[in-house]
């Protein structure tokens, strides 16, 4: 890979991709809105376009060439065919972020073949026309049935990090300093997780290989929410305020009723050598206390 566009990756770990292929010598077009800022748009060049535009989408990219295209900001099967239209002879290969949610909960470590995007039924819709969990299997959909080009779908659980927007983890620190009551389902519920400089760096790597199909991404391990509240009461010197409710009207962001886990082994077996939960997590919530 000599070259790549990355349309998204001014936010969160999309910044940790961009730069882990600045690292590897790669020369990178990031295409975004033009709205936010971007740390490194000294080292790469820019495309300012709107996705929910075709006509921008197309005029934006005409006449570009480049190895790898990556998709941080795709949530529908209309998004992704688009994409297909607009990028089948441009590249080399398309690699989307895709997610945990396309699966079910089935209380089991989840692998690719758990969700079948090959034979799962296209119903092209807008991306405020269906839920996240069905535009991102809408999307995995179309990539894998009608796309002439090799794609990979790369399916990421939670990811955290010191530069997470959503403040998910946040919101629970602050719970536990605050002494408020924290509402969940199930503690001993187990969840997967990867953090941001690992989910930017797997995607720089997997770009390097010739895998194509969906492949999951997630650190080594896995923890219940009941560890996870442990980690913020060790690092906060306070105990959790915790209350079991199966109440829709209080569920906090990580309340699962049973584990919603990821198995990694795929790309391992690939050769990609993952973090363990139990180095990073804690120190993660220390740092953000």
């Amino acid at each position: 890979m000599k070259t790549a566009l990355v349309l998204g990756g001014t936010r969160f770990f999309g910044v940790k991709l961009v730069h882990s292929l600045i690292r590897q010598g790669v020369e990178v077009t990031v295409a975004t809105r033009g709205k936010t800022n971007i740390p490194f748009s000294d080292k790469v060049k820019l495309i300012t376009f709107d996705r929910n535009s075709l006509d921008s989408f197309q005029t934006a990219f005409e006449g570009g060439q480049w190895d790898v295209v990556y998709d941080q900001i795709c949530y529908s099967g209309v998004d992704a065919r688009n994409a297909v239209e607009i990028f089948q002879d441009k590249t080399k290969k398309y690699i989307f972020t895709s997610t945990l949610s396309v699966y079910d909960l089935l209380d089991k470590e989840l692998v690719e073949r758990d969700f079948d995007p090959y034979t799962y039924p296209i119903d092209l819709k807008e991306k405020d026309e269906v839920s996240y969990q069905e535009g991102k299997r809408q999307a995995e959909a179309v990539f894998f049935q009608k796309a002439s080009l090799p794609v990979t779908a790369v399916r990421f659980p939670i990811v955290l990090g010191g530069n997470d927007y959503t403040e998910r983890m946040t919101f629970y620190i602050n719970k536990v300093i605050n002494d408020e009551a924290i509402y969940l389902r199930n503690l001993d519920a187990s969840i997967s997780f990867v953090n941001e400089d690992e989910a930017g760096d797997f995607l720089a790597w997997i770009g390097q290989t010739n895998f194509d199909g969906p492949i999951n991404c997630c650190t080594n391990g896995s923890v219940t929410l009941r560890e996870f509240i442990s980690f913020i009461e060790l690092a906060a010197g306070k105990k959790a305020k915790v209350e079991i409710t199966q109440s829709d009207n209080k569920q906090t962001p990580y309340s699962i009723p049973k584990s919603w886990t990821m198995s990694n082994q795929k790309a391992r077996d690939l050769g990609y050598h993952f973090q363990d939960i139990h180095q990073w997590l804690p120190e993660l919530i220390k740092k953000s206390i």
